[in-house]
């Protein structure tokens, strides 16, 4: 837990209506942080320091917890468990709900936008970030994971597309953002390589997690098994599923490894990634 970037997180929305209280109340809730510590490890390697990070970091936090929010209302996966609280719309009430996740992703731009990066780095972060959750990346994701409700037979490529736009865009752009922030787009292709790999691990973990945990180690509701959704572990059950995450990080790591630039930092958190147990 990075207790600046936590405190630079608190600080950014004041209170002044409910909905603000429930952007807060997602947002500072007790998470991994996984997507902005991949983005402060990348500045970290590359010698720069991670408050030059903490904007975009935030940024890309907000739209991940914006997406936990809907994710969770009553139209898509319906849980009342996140993060080891109430969900959002179980908190406050549905609409406050749909307005907070509303509101995170609109203040994630603004906060790129009053930031002091330049605009040639606000014109990349956005860009970057757009992309990556919008209609052609997380969104597009998400509409495939709605579609795969309804088809009877569901095919390994089917849900390795889904979670590619749906887990991997989002794991990827922190990376993307990294490397625009330090001069380093030319590495664009094995970074998005990277993101692909570790998003499809990373999701085939939770697949597991949701059929071999319980919802006090997870903190969140463990809604895929009672909701009989179609997930690797259905498919290749608990070896197959591990056999395939670990490759998957393996392979992460070697492309890592490959590059021109020393990301320690950033390998160490892909390692704990692949050894997570919540």
């Amino acid at each position: 837990m990075n207790s600046n970037f936590e405190a630079y997180l608190a600080s950014i929305i004041k209170e002044d209506i409910v909905v603000d209280q429930a952007m807060n109340y997602a947002l500072t809730a007790p998470g991994k942080r996984l997507r902005p510590f991949l983005l402060l490890s990348f500045l970290k390697d590359c010698g720069y320091s991670e408050e030059y990070g903490y904007p975009c970091a935030a940024a890309i936090e907000m739209i991940h917890t914006y997406s936990l929010i809907h994710d969770d209302l009553p139209a898509m996966d319906n849980d009342d468990l996140r993060r080891g609280r109430k969900t959002v719309h179980k908190q406050f009430n549905e609409a406050v709900a749909i307005l907070a996740g509303d509101a995170l992703l609109t203040k994630a731009f603004e906060v790129i936008a009053d930031s002091e990066y330049s605009d040639n780095e606000k014109v990349k972060i956005v860009s970057i970030l757009s992309k990556c959750a919008g209609h052609q990346g997380m969104i597009k994701g998400q509409d495939l994971d709605i579609s795969l409700l309804y088809k009877e037979t569901v095919e390994i490529d089917d849900l390795s597309m889904m979670e590619y736009y749906k887990t991997g865009m989002l794991l990827t752009a922190p990376l993307l953002c990294g490397a625009a922030l330090t001069d380093n787009t030319n590495l664009e292709d094995k970074i998005i390589d990277i993101g692909k790999k570790i998003g499809l691990a990373f999701q085939i973990q939770d697949d597991v997690l949701d059929y071999t945990s319980n919802e006090e180690i997870m903190g969140k509701s463990i809604s895929d098994s009672r909701n009989n959704k179609n997930t690797f572990y259905n498919l290749l059950g608990l070896k197959g599923c591990t056999d395939v995450y670990i490759r998957l990080y393996n392979s992460a790591i070697s492309v890592i490894d490959s590059l021109p630039i020393n990301l320690a930092s950033t390998k160490k958190i892909i390692l704990e990634m692949k050894n997570r147990r919540k």
